[in-house]
């Protein structure tokens, strides 16, 4: 019973961080207007109307006004948000531990959507993802890993700018950065919460995770940029409810 109350509990949070992620990178107030709209039709959506996962599934994925398509991106933000609840719930139980980590992830989720869709985000929630990683894990890693981003995204930038865009003679490539400045921060937060050995593994099994959607949009000819911070947080998740570790994995084959 109470881990079915605490999967209702993440549903509720789930659906205050889909707020936040159309709010915030618009600049629109998170206090006014008070409840939500449909984008389509400006119609005022009722508190039944927006209940987590099931009012999706009752309206059947459509607006009841204008029978317009709903997103299905909220769904999967309810139901993400809830899961990495209850995931964290049966790690920490209750106390601050838990509170600092699941804001923390909470955090992440937020900045992987609107990383997905809008390809940059707000400073300040990297701020906060930083301060609330110092919390919990070790500074001294979060500043080795996002010093060791740096010298990463400086030596490939250069390899594209000035190596790559000549060889290819393709000059987009002369502006073309190798990693977003998101990428840094959210680096050191994976690194201050599993250490070295962990944190690189994380960031490689991120990386791996990444090519997927990037050889799909390559294939289909598509946009190549891919969003990666979602698969950072996803690789940080990964590693840290299981332990896993890629190269000792890689190493028994």
């Amino acid at each position: 019973m109470i881990y079915l109350i605490v999967f209702l509990v993440g549903l509720v949070f789930g659906s205050f961080l889909n707020v936040l992620i159309h709010r915030l990178p618009s600049g629109i107030s998170l206090v006014k207007p008070v409840g939500s709209a449909c984008p389509h039709c400006s119609h005022c959506i009722r508190w039944y109307e927006n209940v987590p996962i099931f009012s999706y599934l009752f309206l059947k994925g459509k607006c009841s006004q204008c029978s317009k398509p709903i997103s299905r991106i909220y769904p999967i933000v309810e139901l993400i948000t809830a899961l990495v609840t209850l995931a964290l719930y049966m790690n920490f139980w209750l106390g601050w531990e838990l509170i600092a980590m699941t804001a923390l992830f909470y955090t992440l989720i937020v900045l992987s959507f609107i990383d997905l869709k809008h390809r940059a985000v707000p400073d300040y929630l990297l701020i906060i993802a930083v301060v609330l990683a110092g919390l919990v894990g070790n500074l001294t890693n979060i500043l080795i890993f996002v010093g060791g981003f740096v010298l990463l995204e400086l030596a490939i930038t250069f390899y594209i700018q000035n190596i790559k865009a000549r060889l290819t003679k393709n000059k987009a490539l002369e502006t073309q950065r190798a990693l977003g400045e998101g990428d840094m921060p959210i680096a050191g937060v994976i690194g201050g919460l599993l250490g070295v050995h962990l944190g690189i593994s994380a960031i490689f099994l991120a990386a791996l995770l990444a090519l997927i959607p990037a050889l799909y949009n390559l294939f289909a000819k598509k946009e190549i940029e891919t969003a990666f911070i979602p698969f950072l947080s996803l690789g940080l998740l990964i590693t840290f409810l299981t332990g896993f570790n890629l190269f000792s994995f890689a190493t028994t084959f």
